[in-house]
C-alpha cells in the first residue's frame, strides 16, 4: 500500500460505514479532487497551486474592478 492509498484509505474510507457503492465512490472522488489536484503545483499555472493561482487572479480582477 503506497502513501497515497493509505491516507485515502484512513481519511475517507475508515471514516463511517458508507451505504452505497455509489456515495463511497462520490467520497473517494471528492477526497482526492480536494487533496490532489488543488495542492499539487502544475506546469500551466506556472508551478503554482491551483489554489495560490485563483488567489493572484482574484486580487488582480479586484484591483483592475
Amino acid at each position: 500500500m503506497s502513501i497515497a492509498s493509505g491516507n485515502l484509505q484512513k481519511n475517507v474510507l475508515n471514516t463511517r460505514t458508507w451505504a452505497t457503492r455509489l456515495e463511497l465512490r462520490l467520497a473517494i472522488a471528492t477526497s482526492i479532487e480536494r487533496t490532489y489536484h488543488r495542492r499539487r503545483r502544475q506546469q500551466a499555472l506556472g508551478r503554482l497551486t491551483p489554489v495560490e493561482f485563483e488567489a493572484i487572479m482574484t486580487k488582480q480582477a479586484a484591483t483592475a474592478a
